[in-house]
């Protein structure tokens, strides 16, 4: 008795069976679902990277702790400034400011790669009255894909009177002047010592070589 009533306890599986499926349909679908997420995702990848990869270029420059990811007002300046957004007559780098300041956070000081874009579509208005929404867009777009930072002020040598005096050797007097030859090359170790000619038999002898010459003029 115990042993039937175990059995009419047991839960009974209505669960419809699964209907027969074609296996080669499921994967042609799979297939076919990821090559168009991946050609989507090219798609929009090819079209904001070389503009994304500028982005980052001047988000990161003169910051070693920058990520690429946030930009500060002073490098949105450079960009706008670099890359001739600001023409000075329909851009100008009050407008860059104010643009700025609108688009980023009350309490943030940078803007990200999203805000960045936001921010180009204010200022394509200005720059390219001429041209439909879109295509002030892309124009701008064009100004900046592929850009880099632009290096300036490169630190010069700078030209003193007392440098040029410590260097110039045919000013030396003394020791000093020892040390080098007419044409200011270092002697090296024979600027620095006195170095004794041991070639004849007598050391420092003055008269090296003058023998066959007397011997030939007493003749």
């Amino acid at each position: 008795m115990a042993d039937n009533k175990a059995k009419s306890t047991k839960p009974v599986n209505k669960t419809p069976p699964k209907s027969p499926s074609d296996p080669a349909k499921d994967r042609a679908a799979k297939q076919l679902s990821c090559d168009s997420n991946s050609s989507h995702e090219g798609a929009m990848a090819g079209e904001l990277s070389a503009l994304e990869e500028a982005f980052r270029k001047f988000a990161i420059h003169g910051d070693t702790r920058a990520t690429g990811k946030e930009m500060h007002g002073k490098n949105w300046s450079k960009l706008c400034k670099d890359c001739h957004v600001i023409d000075g007559k329909n851009v100008t780098i009050t407008d860059v400011d104010i643009v700025f300041s609108k688009i980023k956070g009350k309490s943030s000081r940078t803007i990200t790669f999203e805000q960045f874009k936001e921010a180009l579509q204010e200022l394509s208005k200005k720059r390219f009255k001429d041209k439909s929404d879109e295509e002030a867009v892309q124009e701008i777009y064009k100004l900046i894909e592929g850009k880099a930072p632009i290096i300036s002020g490169v630190t010069k040598a700078i030209s003193s009177p007392t440098v040029s005096r410590l260097t110039d050797t045919s000013k030396f007097t003394g020791s000093h002047k020892e040390r080098f030859d007419p044409s200011g090359k270092g002697k090296g170790k024979a600027g620095r010592e006195d170095l004794v000619d041991a070639s004849g038999y007598v050391s420092g002898y003055k008269h090296a070589g003058t023998y066959d010459h007397k011997v030939q003029g007493s003749k």
